[in-house]
């Protein structure tokens, strides 16, 4: 299709706030960002892959439920939450003129849309309400999976008859098209399910500039890079920050970014006005190395080249973000397919003191020989510790650390809630608590045994699919829906990114003496998921520690660093050379991905933190400035 923007692009920027990273972002946002800040639009990100699943799964079993009891009807699949937070805002929104655009759809535009229109008319106030549809593809993709089409998945390059389960729905990653036309319609309010996390921003500049796919790459891809540091919301102002020390005590009430993004697809960030935070080139520079997968970062409207992305300081809380280059778009789009994984469930022991490795010891033979041929039973069971025991601990609690006993099966009854009754069938619990009066020394239990009780979990399987099958449209508020077709400007990239090693390293012998010391006292950094791959970003905050740093950052000492958690598998690599950052792309590295992982790690998140407490020869001059 044409342009769908304005009916002239502005000559200013648009202001564009991010006010929701996921779906228990904090209440205030929206309400205080309409009501006190200067905003075009305001933007907030409800989705996740937790939630595609969840709502994705339930939607497919209310509708075989309503076809069995033609009487009922659907109930509702978006998420709720999102109304919580839209409710006290909704008069400010009105008064002040400020647009909104949010994916809580989740599996279920049409509900959220019938019921923000009765917030709507609950206030008494004039605004009108467009959505996009499309991202459900359950259809399509059962099709060509009953076809034998594979799905090679992502992480591993797997094909999904290698998978063992049932896909049982499918929701693809929707660009900013449809957005942008809904605004163009009319709407004051735009709602979406599975847009990718950046098109909310994509679609809003789109429709102020009055860009399109064609006409606009680089514009395009600029503002894609925007949005994805705006989506995380606080983020992107000193929420999750490695730096976190540099707010002191002022870290209770951080302020919500905003982005004025101008005719050319560059941006200054800023934040809330008088609130706790900060936004600095290191601030942006994590969440810009935030669930990345290389230099190219893509969407289903552009690709954007991003080694060199430039960050500059241009005033206290003010960065200015360009550099952004612009490709087509990728031919295909994500899909991630969801299948019913069975039940899971854990167990908790408390070691205390000294011989924590032996105990622990005791308590996998133990219970595996109480369990014997049950064992097969499991179709994932792993003991785990958390922490270790300092030497000469000085309170019980410094002594104590915690194990973990994690089942999944497909079976139910093993993990029954029913734990002490059908005890010749066995269950889960059971077989954890019995060998408690013959156990390790101090034998303690966690009280609350709820989460041994089985629950249902998911399986993921994130594959890509032509965008040809992807039927979008967008609904405007006087009933129009208009069709978006998929972009005629593509590329088919390959699936792998680009990596490497840093290509001219340094003779590390000119930085001087060494003192062996955790990277993260001079490191920085951001680490995140996407299905069972885990990024981490890492930089140093100087401009003569870059040399040093992309030299001795290489896959092979990311492997050392990693040491019992190195799996083997493949590490890619590439450098940001104007943010002083080197990015590793772990496929697979996490199990299964949020849905189904035994991880502690289920989000990749912490995997940062343990590379940066991993102790490395650092010159002494970059330690003398001071640790992180």
């Amino acid at each position: 299709m044409g342009s769908v923007g304005a009916e002239a692009p502005r000559a200013r920027p648009i202001r564009v706030a991010g006010c929701s990273g996921g779906v228990y972002d904090r209440k205030r946002a929206i309400h205080d960002m309409a009501k006190n800040e200067d905003v075009d639009i305001i933007t907030g990100d409800w989705m996740s892959e937790c939630n595609m699943t969840l709502r994705g799964s339930d939607k497919r079993d209310r509708m075989a439920q309503k076809a069995m009891n033609s009487g009922s009807s659907v109930a509702r699949g978006y998420e709720p939450y999102f109304l919580e937070e839209l409710d006290p805002a909704i008069p400010w929104l009105a008064k002040r003129g400020v647009k909104l655009c949010a994916n809580a759809g989740a599996s279920d535009v049409p509900g959220l849309v019938e019921a923000v229109e009765e917030l709507i008319k609950k206030h008494g106030v004039d605004l009108k309400v467009g959505w996009v549809d499309g991202d459900d593809v359950t259809d399509a993709v059962l099709d060509l999976y009953k076809k034998g089409e594979q799905f090679p998945n992502l992480p591993a390059n797997k094909n999904i008859s290698e998978w063992g389960f049932e896909p049982v729905c499918a929701q693809c990653y929707l660009g900013s098209t449809g957005i942008a036309a809904a605004f163009a319609g009319g709407a004051d309010i735009v709602l979406c399910g599975r847009v990718a996390d950046a098109s909310p921003t994509i679609g809003a500049a789109m429709w102020w500039h009055g860009w399109n796919r064609d006409d606009n790459v680089k514009e395009l891809a600029g503002s894609l890079m925007i949005g994805h540091i705006i989506e995380c919301s606080t983020y992107a102002t000193g929420g999750y920050y490695s730096g976190f020390k540099d707010l002191g005590i002022k870290d209770t009430d951080m302020g919500y970014p905003i982005a004025a993004i101008d005719h050319n697809g560059e941006a200054v960030i800023s934040m809330e006005k008088g609130k706790h935070g900060l936004v600095t080139t290191a601030t942006i520079a994590s969440q810009l190395l935030y669930e990345i997968q290389g230099p190219l970062y893509y969407n289903s409207d552009v690709t954007a080249s991003i080694e060199d992305i430039k960050l500059v300081q241009v005033g206290t809380n003010a960065v200015h973000v360009s550099g952004v280059k612009g490709l087509p778009a990728p031919a295909t789009t994500k899909v991630g397919i969801t299948a019913k994984g069975g039940y899971q469930a854990e167990f908790h022991f408390y070691l205390t003191g000294l011989d924590i490795e032996e105990k622990a010891a005791m308590v996998e033979r133990q219970t595996k020989a109480l369990m014997g041929d049950h064992l097969k039973r499991f179709s994932c069971l792993k003991f785990m510790v958390a922490g270790a025991v300092p030497q000469d601990p000085q309170s019980q609690e410094e002594a104590t650390v915690d194990m973990r006993i994690f089942a999944q099966t497909r079976d139910p009854d093993i993990l029954s809630g029913n734990s002490f009754v059908d005890s010749d069938r066995g269950s889960f619990a059971r077989f954890c608590i019995e060998n408690l009066l013959q156990g390790y020394p101090g034998s303690t239990m966690a009280p609350d045994m709820r989460t041994a009780i089985g629950r249902p979990f998911f399986e993921y399987w994130v594959a890509l699919m032509p965008q040809t099958f992807v039927q979008e449209t967008a609904h405007l508020p006087d009933g129009t829906v208009v069709n978006i077709s998929p972009p005629s400007n593509t590329k088919t990239y390959e699936r792998e990114q680009p990596s490497y090693d840093t290509q001219d390293p340094v003779d590390l012998s000119q930085y001087g003496p060494t003192t062996r010391a955790p990277l993260g006292h001079i490191v920085m950094g951001r680490s995140g998921d996407k299905s069972s791959n885990a990024n981490l970003g890492l930089f140093v905050r100087h401009d003569d520690e870059w040399d040093w740093f992309r030299t001795v950052l290489s896959t092979s000492k990311l492997r050392e660093l990693l040491g019992k958690d190195d799996k083997g598998k493949q590490i890619d690599r590439c450098e940001f050379p104007n943010i002083r950052a080197v990015h590793f792309l772990l496929k697979d590295h996490l199990d299964r991905g949020f849905n189904s992982t035994s991880s502690f790690d289920s989000l990749g998140k912490n995997l940062c933190e343990y590379i940066r407490c991993r102790y490395i020869d650092i010159p002494n001059k970059f330690l003398e400035r001071g640790r992180v």
